[in-house]
């Protein structure tokens, strides 16, 4: 199961949904799950740091289990149906573990408070994964990629039957390509 790291939070412009970009951390497929603005904060404030004067939700939730004595081992996006994703919280508590359902938003604004590992099942990066093309960074599309493939080398006795044509095209002026002649032909 490939480990994910957090890429990015964007915003789309056209509707301003926030999008959570994982990234293979070995390779250079990327996860973007669509979540809500909340979820949207709450990881970004984690992520960059900033002080909040009063625990948001997922730190509430981090203290609970903390206090009670377990801790977060790992979470996993897990499912993809219907344009939903799905995920699961690991807590290991009184030498148990467990896994929680719950929502990939919730569970990254989990995982970066607890600085626990963030998975994705092979399964849902198969079906949701984009890799980007990285002159245009924009996204490949299976099946479209373009072959690159050299040119098959031209031998040599096919240059010798084109030879009259490379005789022919040398000969031409071509400074009055385009230019209407005198007599309009």
């Amino acid at each position: 199961m490939p480990e994910m790291v957090i890429d990015s939070i964007r915003v789309s412009l056209m509707n301003y949904q926030r999008v959570v970009i994982l990234k293979e951390k070995e390779a250079d497929r990327y996860l973007p799950i669509w979540i809500g603005p909340a979820e949207a904060d709450a990881i970004a404030v984690k992520l960059q740091d900033v002080a909040v004067p009063r625990p948001l939700t997922h730190d509430l939730l981090r203290s609970i289990i903390t206090t009670l004595g377990g801790g977060v081992n790992h979470i996993v996006v897990s499912g993809l149906e219907n344009d939903t994703f799905f995920a699961k919280v690991s807590i290991q508590l009184n030498g148990q573990t467990s896994e929680v359902d719950c929502r990939p938003s919730d569970a990254i604004a989990l995982a970066v408070r607890t600085e626990a590992p963030i998975f994705a099942e092979e399964a849902v990066l198969e079906k949701a994964g984009i890799i980007l093309d990285k002159e245009t960074g924009k996204p490949l599309i299976p099946g479209d990629e373009v072959s690159v493939e050299k040119p098959p080398a031209v031998k040599e006795e096919e240059l010798k039957r084109l030879s009259a044509f490379t005789d022919f095209v040398s000969t031409l002026d071509l400074e009055d390509l385009g230019k209407e002649s005198p007599q309009g032909t």
